[in-house]
């Protein structure tokens, strides 16, 4: 992921269930290393008691302070102030099982390290809370929810896109204040779980639409072109694709994607924990292509630190809040498990 000069979050969900049936072909252009997390997880963050800003919702009351909160799709990137940063979705938790457990996403956590190298803060507890941002009146004119931010940097600020559907942007100057820009594009059906990358001078932005992960492309981040398909899952298939990242590495690109089972979400299984990594040379087809790897998290991020070792994310998974573990790229030694 290091597309830039800083490193970038790459967004990517994980979820328990079967992955798919199209016809794979099982031999890429080149055998591409593969991702391999070598570490346990660290717990790093957990969001504290706050106050639901509001509107009100119908189980959250604005104004009201909430014990707990849980977090989802996120992106991590170290800031201009020499700490390493999260931001993703927010809102208090929602007691296991019961409907709706997505109510009041209206707004972002805002977490960081202490200054210094990553792997200096790797530690249980040692990222806490910043004032949560974006919240629906910072935001007037958009819909309520913010949902799953990619951010980049690109002419000397911070780029925040945002879903779902109209996906959205935000600039800021130093992570902390964030000026709304209004719709990037609008797509009918749906669109969400927006991941930005950029390669060789083009920008590329993956997200899904129900069975399938679209790409558009963009020469200044401002105009996009119009989507093709990359991916979908086979007809018939129950869930979907969820938190698509690409993530241009080792002479070619990688997709990682979450699972969302809907017979898993329909017993109350809402932070499901596989997630499916696929590598092509060609970055807007990855229909013939078979998963390389599986990886354990939720809404996982793969990113690298200074020294250039890279680790992964997950949100509520196996902890409450932001898990963090070491990943090691490996030369493919057998069969990838089939999802």
């Amino acid at each position: 992921m290091p597309r830039h000069a800083l490193p970038i979050v790459v967004a990517a969900l994980l979820a328990s269930g079967s992955v798919s049936a199209q016809q794979p072909n099982t031999a890429p252009d080149v055998a591409p290393l593969i991702p391999k997390i070598v570490g346990g997880w660290v717990h790093v963050y957990q969001p504290a008691a706050d106050v639901f800003p509001g509107p009100d919702s119908t189980r959250f009351k604005a104004g009201q302070s909430y014990p707990k909160w849980q977090v989802n799709d996120h992106a991590i990137l170290k800031g201009p102030d020499g700490r390493w940063h999260a931001f993703g979705i927010t809102h208090p938790a929602v007691p296991h099982g019961e409907p709706n457990p997505h109510e009041a996403e209206w707004l972002l956590f805002h977490a960081a390290a202490p200054s210094g190298a990553l792997k200096q803060h790797c530690l249980p507890g040692q990222w806490t809370d910043e004032p949560k941002v974006l919240p629906p009146a910072e935001r007037p004119g958009e819909i309520r929810e913010i949902h799953s931010p990619s951010i980049l940097r690109h002419a000397d600020r911070y780029w925040m896109f945002y879903g779902y559907s109209p996906i959205r942007l935000a600039v800021s100057q130093d992570l902390k204040t964030w000026q709304p820009q209004g719709e990037v594009f609008r797509q009918e059906g749906s669109a969400r779980d927006p991941s930005v990358s950029q390669h060789d001078g083009k920008f590329y932005m993956c997200y899904t639409t129900r069975q399938s992960i679209l790409m558009r492309t963009s020469s200044d981040l401002l105009h996009w072109s119009q989507p093709s398909t990359v991916f979908s899952l086979a007809p018939g298939e129950t869930g979907g694709p969820e938190s698509p990242t690409l993530l241009p590495l080792h002479g070619g690109f990688y997709l990682v994607w979450c699972r969302w089972d809907a017979k898993l979400s329909a017993v109350g299984s809402t932070y499901q924990s596989r997630s499916f990594v696929y590598f092509s040379k060609d970055p807007l087809n990855f229909r013939d292509r078979a998963p390389i790897a599986e990886l354990e998290g939720h809404a996982p991020e793969l990113f690298q630190d200074e020294e250039g070792d890279w680790w992964i994310s997950s949100a509520e998974h196996p902890n409450p809040g932001l898990s963090l573990a070491p990943v090691r790229w490996e030369p493919p030694t057998g069969a990838a498990p089939r999802p």
